[in-house]
């Protein structure tokens, strides 16, 4: 969530499905633009905590499971317009896996975000890209060849 005139820490997990290396990823919305987005679960860094206990309790919190950091993919700043409202983060992407495996199987599962609850996928970053339908932040699907 942008806040105006605020750099906002966040972290995100990259969480790739071992048979098919898709992407798990919520789908968001700009009607500004009137256009669907994807973007890894995670969110803001506390003051005190860092990036690896931030993405633990985060995906704690939206998905009600354990993951395990792996490493530290990248550190990304994105800057954008969401709802018409300016936004500047500072994205440290881990690469993490699931704690439980049996959770790869599952074509979605149900996240909650605040009081907003959908469902995360799994989406191939590289079709995506092809199809034109962003990805972000900007950089992250080039950040996740090869991995």
């Amino acid at each position: 969530m942008a806040v105006e005139g605020k750099i906002r820490p966040i972290v995100l997990a990259a969480i790739v499905r071992p048979s098919d290396h898709a992407l798990l990823v919520f789908r968001g919305y700009n009607s500004r633009q009137a256009q669907h987005f994807y973007r890894p679960l995670g969110g803001g860094i506390e003051f005190g905590e860092t990036s690896q206990q931030a993405l633990q309790r985060e995906i704690l919190e939206e998905l009600g499971v354990a993951v395990r950091p792996v490493r530290k993919l990248a550190t990304l700043e994105s800057i954008f317009m969401h709802e018409g409202v300016p936004g500047h983060e500072i994205v440290i992407v881990w690469l993490a896996e699931f704690i439980d495996p049996a959770l790869y199987l599952e074509e979605a599962l149900p996240y909650t975000e605040g009081d907003h609850q959908s469902v995360a996928i799994w989406v191939n970053p590289a079709r995506l890209q092809a199809q034109g339908i962003p990805l972000y932040p900007v950089g992250l699907t080039e950040l996740l060849q090869g991995v």
